[in-house]
């Protein structure tokens, strides 16, 4: 087992790899998960990466009509619309919600546009109202698709992480842990299959040593004149024997 990495403390028994064979195939099925885990993620990451990209060509386009109406309405009012503008809003009509999307796991936040002013009422009926009105339905819309490119963004940062994380597990996993298990296992087979062959030649000798003690009372008995190979007389012999003479 020179070079290969076993877990530090093992005791070569029966439990210990009973033990590791039952955290084999714990590691073996959390590695499957996670790695259905990662697949997931990263499809829905470059399922994400692709709405980014048409959501800020589509903000591009839109910004760019929402300043061209700005300068329509300016037009149509003779100077600047701050002042009118300022004069009609008094409180936020929109606001941004947020709220969490669960993704195999991975809590993901997105954020969501509240418009509360409905349609409103024009602003500057004798210079340009209209147009003014246009010019913030323009913005609105790009305000929402700003919105939207900031929860896909944000939503992007936290996947992007939870997939990191998620790869250096399954990396752990597969190269790491099972690894480790499965040499610490053999190593534990090797030793029980040692400490066997250990225990067959350790009773080889003792039958060996049995067997020379054997010899040795033999021949101390042989060298005394006595005969340990003769078989005893039998006691039922002998009662026959008897029975024939009283008889």
């Amino acid at each position: 087992m020179s070079g290969k990495q076993i877990i530090a403390g093992t005791i070569p028994t029966r439990m210990a790899l009973t033990g590791l064979k039952s955290r084999r195939v714990g590691a073996k099925k959390g590695f499957e998960l996670l790695k259905r885990k990662s697949d997931a993620l990263m499809n829905r990451f470059r399922r994400m990466l692709e709405i980014i990209i048409n959501t800020k060509d589509d903000m591009g386009d839109n910004m760019q009509k929402a300043f061209f109406s700005l300068t329509e309405a300016q037009y149509a009012a003779n100077g600047s619309i701050l002042p009118l503008v300022q004069e009609k809003v008094s409180t936020a009509s929109i606001r941004v919600a947020e709220h969490v999307e669960n993704v195999v796991g991975v809590a993901l936040p997105v954020f969501s546009l509240i418009n509360e002013s409905g349609e409103g009422e024009l602003v500057g009926m004798s210079r340009g109202g209209q147009r003014i009105t246009q010019c913030r339905k323009k913005f609105v819309e790009s305000l929402e698709l700003l919105i939207r490119l900031a929860s896909l963004q944000t939503s992007f940062v936290k996947l992007d992480e939870a997939i990191k994380i998620t790869n250096r597990r399954v990396n752990a996993l597969e190269h790491v842990v099972i690894p480790k298990i499965e040499n610490t296992i053999a190593y534990i087979l090797s030793e029980l299959d040692e400490l066997e062959r250990e225990e067959f030649f350790r009773l080889k000798k003792v039958q060996a040593k049995k067997k020379e003690k054997i010899a040795a009372d033999q021949a101390a008995f042989l060298a005394k004149g006595i005969d340990t190979t003769q078989a005893a007389p039998s006691a039922l012999g002998q009662q026959d024997d008897q029975d024939d003479l009283l008889f």
